[in-house]
């Protein structure tokens, strides 16, 4: 089992779109995939077609309570070999409630144990901040994936996020690696995009996944209707890159 973070603490980078179409796209090519959201706003647990009012349990009740994360764990309708553990706005309480709780920063990790031989890859989509939540899903990972999307201000913040990144690996989790670096809203006609690539190159080398993430309308239309872009529109550019993505993805681990 792996697991790996899906994480930049700007918004708007993709992170929530990568998360739920890499999922969707390993899971449809066979591998059993959980996709955790750790963002209140929950847009994982909706762009992958679940209602989040109509859910039993969610991640909040695994890190506030005694849920077992197997009983909150739900199956997807959508795509075999795909499962999700669902959020929604009770986790904006969960930072606070949780203050004084031992070994808060490790609540997740503790809580994913159970799940060692159930999983190839975990994929956990994390908000757009510092806090508890990503704290804990740093923790939890063997891996961070960041999305940087190819606008002016794409390294501003870059190295706030490795400090933190090397911060997580020095006081909580020793095993903590980059798994790459992901390009998104890109568009190799624009002379802003090639420098912003190059300059993401020179900073995280080898690192950079040689697939990029177009900027795609249907791509953005998608997660409203609840689905992946493999299922709104595999024909578009959008679904070809994120196939592109799980493939190398796989490449990377050595399959």
């Amino acid at each position: 089992m792996k697991v790996i973070c899906v994480f930049n603490q700007k918004g708007g980078v993709g992170k929530t779109t990568t998360n739920i179409n890499l999922c969707s796209n390993l899971a449809m090519n066979g591998h059993k995939v959980l996709a955790i959201d750790i963002d209140p706003q929950g847009n994982t647990t909706s762009g992958l077609g679940i209602d989040k009012k109509g859910i039993q349990h969610s991640v909040y009740d695994v890190l506030a309570s005694s849920i077992s994360i197997k009983d909150a764990i739900i199956q997807s309708e959508l795509i075999n070999n795909l499962y999700i553990l669902p959020a929604n706005m009770e986790l904006v309480g969960a930072e606070i409630e949780l203050i004084n709780k031992d070994n808060r920063e490790t609540i997740l990790k503790e809580k994913i144990k159970v799940l060692e031989e159930e999983f190839e890859f975990i994929f956990i989509d994390c908000p757009p901040s510092l806090g508890f939540l990503t704290i804990n899903a740093l923790s939890a990972s063997n891996s961070v994936l960041i999305p940087i999307q190819c606008e002016f201000y794409a390294l501003e913040g870059v190295s706030q996020l490795i400090s933190t990144i090397q911060l997580v690996k020095k006081s909580l989790n020793k095993e903590l690696e980059i798994e790459g670096v992901l390009l998104s809203m890109y568009d190799n006609r624009t002379k802003l995009c090639n420098e912003v690539a190059l300059e993401v190159t020179k900073y995280f080398k080898d690192r950079v996944y040689k697939t990029t993430i177009p900027r795609n309308i249907r791509l953005a239309e998608a997660p409203s209707f609840g689905l992946p872009i493999m299922l709104y529109d595999d024909k578009c550019k959008g679904a070809e890159a994120y196939e592109d993505l799980a493939k190398e993805f796989l490449k990377n681990q050595g399959e």
